[in-house]
């Protein structure tokens, strides 16, 4: 009985440290997307979430910690997304596929706010490229584990190394649509069809 009472202690205390985590994680979003990331401080995201300096650092060594922490869950609510979309295709319709897709990486990976625009930004130029590197590994297994294995069952795939091609496609993709950010939604989903071979149909 003792070591069970021990083992919930010990469960009770990781949930209290998982959830002070998270809030902090949480805090320092809230404000790199209302103020950018340079403006914002330890001090700050502290301030935010009523703790200490100290207790922050237990949980992270500095703030590119946190930073890297934040763009995980960026990638974590984008992958939620990607489910959704995933959930609501329509069996061979592959051109709503597409369009939708292409939408879906404008409106998950070029928000408007202040955190987006800082990681635009020259300034910013490796914290961008690590995270679109991470966006690029998530968008490509979680597409080969679902969408991609969906769409053997009807078609022939005709792409070998399938995660080199669907990496460096998405890394073409977000970097073609944030130099041309005006570039036509049908556009990219041609040169995403034409690049995987997928079996649309005649117009």
């Amino acid at each position: 009985m003792r070591g069970q009472g021990s083992n919930a202690s010990k469960q009770s205390a990781s949930s209290k440290s998982d959830l002070r985590r998270a809030e902090i994680i949480a805090a320092a979003r809230e404000l790199y997307e209302e103020k950018g990331l340079s403006r914002t401080s330890v001090r700050d995201i502290t301030a935010r979430v009523g703790v200490t300096r100290s207790l922050f650092y237990h949980y992270f060594a500095d703030k590119d910690a946190v930073t890297s922490a934040v763009l995980d869950d960026y990638i974590d609510d984008y992958l939620e997304a990607l489910s959704h979309w995933n959930a609501g295709r329509r069996e061979g319709d592959i051109d709503h596929a597409l369009a939708t897709v292409v939408r879906l990486l404008r409106l998950g990976l070029f928000e408007n706010d202040a955190f987006h625009a800082a990681l635009a930004s020259d300034e910013n130029a490796a914290l961008y490229l690590e995270f679109v590197n991470r966006v690029a590994d998530h968008i490509t297994n979680y597409i080969i584990e679902t969408t991609v294995r969906d769409y053997a069952s009807l078609h022939e795939i005709r792409i070998q190394h399938l995660y080199e091609t669907f990496y460096v496609l998405t890394l073409g993709v977000i970097g073609y649509l944030r130099k041309h950010p005006d570039a036509d939604d049908a556009v990219i989903a041609d040169v995403i069809a034409q690049t995987l071979y997928l079996d649309r149909p005649q117009k």
